[in-house]
This record gives structure tokens, sequence and C-alpha cells, in this order.
């Protein structure tokens, strides 16, 4: 019995054929030289501070707009060298740091329960969206009514600040973990902290740390409001200070601790992101 069928490529023309195919592209991670890196992400920062003191220097920016560079290195030497810069950064960490502990923990946990129980998300997520749809700002007055204008108030206002994109991001990465893996889980024997702890949070863990970054930045918002209301110490304090003096250079001063913090806090979580998920870098297209 014979099997037809086509009969096989002669060697030369399949080398014939090859001649016409292109080597397949790099689809690798390609890491750039450190010190490329290093230029291109302080480039825009550098090109602006060069158009700022240009711009003083010839008269193109009046002072009362904007401070010169000279000005705001010169009001920096003198909170240092009074010991005022370093007070008011530690009396701002303090509070930053008691209110984002406090309102990112809240968050966090609420947004486990919700994300993970359909209980918990019956009780807890309208009440949650109806405050997210409610700028924290909106509540300075009534929290001064509640606690006074102390230390109090002012930890509260940044706890709800931060609570608040911490339930959000936490809530939508628990709902993405894949189901099979949860159910694979409660296989195993997995339930309530343990299955919380051990799988879901885990799996859920790009949307927290994004869900911190956030709470971190919108923190400095809540600790600015926080700080211009009955504040003897603190950068909104110093803000405070500029803005009643008219001291320009301490008002763009304060602008630039702010956005260094904002540097800082973004630095860490990326080192923590490098740290919790190491994979993460060869997932995203460089």
């Amino acid at each position: 019995m014979s099997v037809s069928g086509s009969a096989p490529e002669s060697p030369a023309a399949a080398r014939e054929e090859a001649r016409g195919l292109e080597a397949p592209r790099f689809l690798g991670a390609r890491r750039r030289p450190a010190a490329l890196s290093v230029a291109v992400r302080i480039a825009v920062p550098l090109l602006l501070l060069a158009a700022w003191w240009y711009g003083s220097a010839s008269g193109r920016i009046p002072p009362d707009v904007l401070a010169a560079p000279s000005a705001v290195a010169g009001a920096l030497r003198e909170l240092i060298a009074t010991g005022q810069l370093t007070g008011y950064l530690l009396a701002s960490g303090h509070r930053a740091g008691l209110g984002v502990l406090a309102g990112g923990g809240l968050g966090l946990v609420l947004g486990v329960a919700a994300g993970i129980s359909a209980v918990g998300e019956e009780l807890v997520d309208p009440t949650m969206q109806m405050l997210r749809a409610v700028p924290f700002l909106a509540l300075v007055p009534l929290f001064i009514s509640w606690f006074g204008v102390g230390e109090t108030f002012k930890i509260v206002l940044i706890a709800v600040a931060a609570a608040i994109p911490m339930y959000a991001y936490t809530y939508l990465g628990v709902r993405n973990v894949d189901r099979k893996v949860v159910e694979a889980a409660r296989g195993f024997g997995l339930r309530g902290h343990r299955l919380a702890l051990g799988v879901v949070i885990p799996s859920a863990l790009p949307s927290i740390l994004m869900a911190l970054r956030i709470s971190l930045s919108v923190s400095l918002t809540g600790l600015i409001a926080a700080e211009q209301i009955g504040a003897t110490e603190g950068i909104g304090y110093l803000v405070t200070l500029a803005q009643q003096y008219f001291r320009p250079d301490y008002m763009v001063l304060c602008i630039l601790v702010y956005a260094a913090l904002g540097l800082v806090f973004d630095g860490a979580i990326r080192l923590l992101e490098r740290v919790a998920m190491p994979w993460r870098g060869h997932v995203v297209a460089r």
C-alpha cells in the first residue's frame, strides 16, 4: 500500500528559502548604561533650572514674581544655619508618617475585606465610594469642630487623605486576583487571614504599591492644609509665614522642599518594588 504525499524538500531548496528569512529581533530587556539613564532623568530639571537662572539674571523674571535661585539658596542657608529646617522637616515627617500609617493601614484592611468577600464589599464599598466622592479638604471645618486645631486634627486629616486611594487601588487589585489561584489555595485549606496574607495580598502587591505611592503623594496635600491651621512648626507653617511676610524666596524654597519629598517617596516605593517584585523589570518593555 503506497502512501501519497509531497516529496521531501531538497537541502539546496531549503538553503535557498532560508536566505530570504530575517534574523529574529531581540525581544529581551536591554539595560542602558546607568550614566545615560541618570543623564536622561535629570536633563529636563536641569533645563528648567537653567531657564530659571537665566530669566532671573537677565531681569526677564521680576524678583517679586519668582525669586532668583541665589535668593532661594540664601534662604536655604539661613534655615540650615538656624536649625529651623531640620525641626520643620521632622515635625512634618512625624505628622505625615502617623497619618499615612493610620489611614493607609485602614484603607488596606478595608480594601482587602471588600475585595475578597461579598459581604465585606456590601458593607464597606458603598460607604467608601461616597467618601471618595467628597474632597477631603471639605472636611477641614468639620474636623476642626471635632478635634480643634491641635495635632489630632492634622493627623486625622492626613489619614483620611491617604486612606481613600489606598482603599480604591487595593480593592481593585484584590478583585483582579485570579480566582483559580484563590480556589486552589482554599482547596489546600487556607482560610481567613492565612488566605489574605499568603495568597491575596502577594498577588495584589503591584496595585497595593501603586496605592501606597498615590497615598504618599496625596498626603502631602493634606499635610500642607493641616499645617497652615494652628501650627507653630512644619513646612506648611513656613509657607504661611512666607505668605504673611511676602518672602518669595521662602515660598519657592517650600515648593522645592515638597518636590524633594515627593522624589524621596517615589524613590523609596521604586526600591521597595524592586525588592518585593524583582520580576517586574523583565515584564515591562524597555
